[in-house]
């Protein structure tokens, strides 16, 4: 994976259970808290962003996904900052998602997400999941190998 000059590198997860997605709310003392996102974090030097999805998952809500794979990437540009998300569907993992970082936590259909104030970076991504019940059923085959680097 190659850093853009500038731009911090970001994993995030859109994770599923029965036709609804986890988003979390950013806490207090945070940049931009009270802001809805989507859980991950930053790609650490050396990570991959498998790996670092991994473990800012387990940071964040101790999980652990045993079933993702990769969606799309799109980058946003914060006044002082610019990034490049990565985001991956997940849909298995053990375990209860916790709030272990202070945040709020929400399991929210695409459609009632609209209604949250999401990060700017993640709003586009909110308007695509509209009408989404659960992981696309692109999830499989073909595209879980193509994305191997991710």
């Amino acid at each position: 994976m190659t850093r853009l000059s500038g731009c911090l590198d970001v994993v995030a997860a859109v994770i599923w259970r029965d036709g609804r997605f986890l988003a979390v709310r950013r806490p207090p003392g945070k940049a931009m808290a009270g802001m809805w996102e989507f859980p991950g974090g930053k790609v650490e030097a050396g990570e991959t962003p498998r790996a670092a999805l991994a473990r800012e998952l387990r940071e964040e809500l101790g999980i652990f996904p045993s079933r993702l794979v990769f969606w799309k990437e799109t980058s946003h540009a914060y006044p002082e900052l610019r990034v490049r998300l990565l985001f991956f569907h997940v849909w298995d993992f053990p375990g209860e998602p916790a709030a272990l970082e202070g945040q709020e936590l929400a399991w929210l259909t695409p459609d009632q997400a609209r209604a949250y104030p999401f990060l700017d970076a993640d709003v586009d991504i909110v308007g695509e999941l509209a009408g989404i019940a659960g992981p696309p059923s692109f999830v499989s085959g073909d595209l879980k190998e193509a994305y191997e680097d991710h």
